[in-house]
């Protein structure tokens, strides 16, 4: 066998060692970072309210805007300068040595995933913050991924194209990414140790290097938009964000969401990706409620650990997904049908699938603030001696980590707020969405208003649901 030969085979094990090295390692039971909460009950008027101001916010979109007034509002853009690559690689080989870093401190380090940074850095900052960041300020992650870099190295060094010769076929479009996805989603809401940091460090090493090799087989642009689910995820949250870049490089402001109307139809596998990526942070919620413990008999004040709940994780995890790509595509298909139109349904649902970023988004933000708020306090002590060393490298590691932030009445109160506004302006904006790709599909109005009721009517229901979920007694 040749070494080309060869090297194929090794890519295509190194999944297999990936689940296999997350599943069968024995580790003890370590709980989420995230899922060391505090209960936070949101009054049951909030969600009340919140679905009526959905309701009538979407009725007025869909009644009152015409198609032109909503395409320039759109279009409106705010030019600011230009700048080039140039120091991309830089980025992403600093970023490549801290993500090594962090990975010799999860191997190295402490095992409390409270003082070892690899799980808080991994499930905080990347997780939640890089995520919030991307959505607000654009693609941040093209230049912080730790792939770029050593790939541009290296195939410099070695004088390869950039373009490699093996070509993934066209059918598979982001299969792979859907199938990553949901292993990630998997291990971090299901396995019965995500934090444990050694496990962790096996695991994200695992994936950088079968993501490094994918990348060098087939190509960094080919893999990075079919296989890499995490820059994949990021960029079509990036669609969103108030700044982007158009095809001079050249950087400007525009309006949340404006991006997403110039995307094109999404494959099945693109609308399956953008479908899970909302239903496993649907799923997180609610297989933390009481509500779906007692479906399974299990007593939420006595908890029996993750490791007991593993099988109605894992079913939890793909009806979700199941039901959520159903109840959509049913609701874009009546809406076609309601219209009488004549567009293929791949169509519609790829272009109106877009508007599922938004909402994506707001219960990712909603859903993350509490642990962000205290997980990352613990995240810059862990920073500052990463190896438990008892160094102290940003002057951070001996800081009092305030927990109270997000316990007390006025700090529930505004956390409420928050999460509740942040839930509901999500799904405004992808009635928003919504609405304008209804007038590329339908330019006339009757037909695009008709479109919409169902989608409308879906994504209404999902904010009584996602505020719901903030209502309603969970296990901490």
């Amino acid at each position: 066998m040749d070494s080309s030969s060869s090297f194929a085979v090794e890519c295509r094990r190194l999944p297999l060692a990936l689940l296999l090295a997350a599943i069968i390692s024995p580790t003890p039971a370590f709980a989420h970072a995230s899922d060391r909460g505090h209960v936070l009950l949101l009054p049951t008027g909030y969600y009340l309210i919140g679905g009526a101001f959905a309701v009538a916010v979407s009725f007025l979109v869909l009644a009152l805007l015409p198609a032109d007034r909503l395409d320039r509002f759109w279009r409106r853009r705010l030019p600011l300068f230009s700048f080039n690559d140039g120091a991309r690689t830089i980025v992403s080989l600093s970023s490549f040595a801290g993500f090594a870093i962090l990975i010799a401190a999860g191997l190295l380090g402490s095992r409390d995933p409270l003082s070892n940074p690899l799980p808080l850095v991994i499930w905080t900052l990347l997780w939640a913050v890089v995520t919030l960041l991307q959505g607000m300020f654009g693609d941040l992650w093209s230049w912080l991924n730790p792939w770029y870099g050593p790939w541009r190295l290296l195939s410099r060094l070695i004088g390869m194209s950039e373009e490699a010769s093996t070509r993934l076929p066209r059918w598979l479009g982001c299969w792979p990414a859907v199938a990553l996805f949901f292993a990630f989603a998997w291990f971090e809401l299901v396995d019965p140790a995500p934090d444990d940091p050694a496990r962790l460090a096996v695991a994200a090493g695992l994936y950088w290097l079968f993501t490094f090799a994918a990348m060098l087989m087939f190509g960094y642009g080919r893999w990075s938009r079919s296989g890499e689910f995490l820059g994949i995820f990021l960029s079509m949250l990036a669609r969103f964000a108030l700044a982007g870049r158009d095809e001079a490089g050249r950087l400007g402001l525009c309006w949340p969401g404006a991006k997403l109307l110039a995307a094109e139809p999404l494959p099945p596998s693109g609308i399956a990706f953008l479908l899970l990526a909302l239903s496993s942070v649907s799923f997180d919620g609610l297989s933390k409620t009481f509500f779906w413990l007692a479906l399974f008999g299990i007593n939420p004040l006595e908890f029996p650990g993750r490791t007991a709940v593993i099988g109605s994780g894992t079913s939890g995890l793909v009806v979700t997904f199941l039901l959520l790509a159903g109840v959509f595509l049913f609701a874009v298909w009546l809406g076609q049908l309601l219209a009488g139109s004549d567009q293929p349904l791949s169509r519609a649902a790829g272009l109106l699938v877009w508007s599922i970023v938004p909402i994506a988004l707001a219960y990712h933000v909603a859903h993350y603030l509490t642990a962000l708020l205290v997980d990352g306090q613990y995240a810059l002590a862990a920073l500052s001696d990463p190896f438990a060393l008892g160094w102290n490298l940003f002057g951070t590691a001996d800081m009092q980590v305030e927990a109270g932030i997000v316990a007390g009445a006025d700090s529930a109160w505004w956390l409420w707020n928050v999460q509740a506004g942040v839930i509901i302006l999500g799904h405004v904006l992808a009635v928003l969405v919504a609405h304008g790709f209804a007038w590329r599909l339908h330019p006339q109005p009757s037909r695009a208003a008709l479109s919409q009721f169902p989608l409308t009517l879906l994504m209404i229901a999902y904010t009584v649901f996602g505020l719901w979920l903030l209502a309603t007694p969970t296990v901490g």
